[in-house]
């Protein structure tokens, strides 16, 4: 198992990008265009900075404005933080893809089908093993039902 930070750190800011702006995480993934390498790689940096600033500071520098997305209000249960969904996703890609493609990675698993799975956040997938979601995101769909 790895534990890479820089991509937890990244995936937690697209998470709360995505809350506060009512993106999905795919458009804000997209809006960030050559901002996702730079927040990737200098994570260490932007981490010693609330995270409130840091996506203040994208939201305004990539002019990400409010949509209509709102998969929060849909919940009927406790929901998950952005911290947390941001460690399913970044293990989600560590588990999937290789180092030198983690950019890639981001950008493939966001748009995936699996994603809106994951933000569901009245079922228990959030939940599910590491294990048993890199095996669904690869065979194409959800093994048990």
């Amino acid at each position: 198992m790895k534990n890479n930070s820089d991509l937890f750190f990244a995936c937690s800011l697209i998470e709360y990008i995505a809350r506060e702006t009512k993106n999905r995480r795919s458009d804000v993934v997209d809006r960030l265009g050559d901002d996702l390498s730079r927040i990737y790689k200098y994570a260490d940096v932007f981490h010693c900075e609330p995270i409130e600033k840091v996506a203040d500071d994208f939201i305004q520098k990539d002019a990400i404005s409010d949509g209509d997305y709102d998969n929060l209000s849909k919940c009927k249960y406790a929901i998950p933080d952005y911290w947390d969904i941001g460690e399913v996703f970044s293990r989600l890609i560590e588990d999937c893809y290789e180092e030198e493609n983690i950019i890639t990675g981001i950008k493939e698993v966001y748009a995936s089908w699996m994603a809106e799975k994951i933000l569901n956040f009245n079922s228990d997938l959030y939940y599910q093993s590491r294990e048993y979601l890199a095996v669904c995101y690869k065979e194409g769909k959800l093994l048990l039902a």
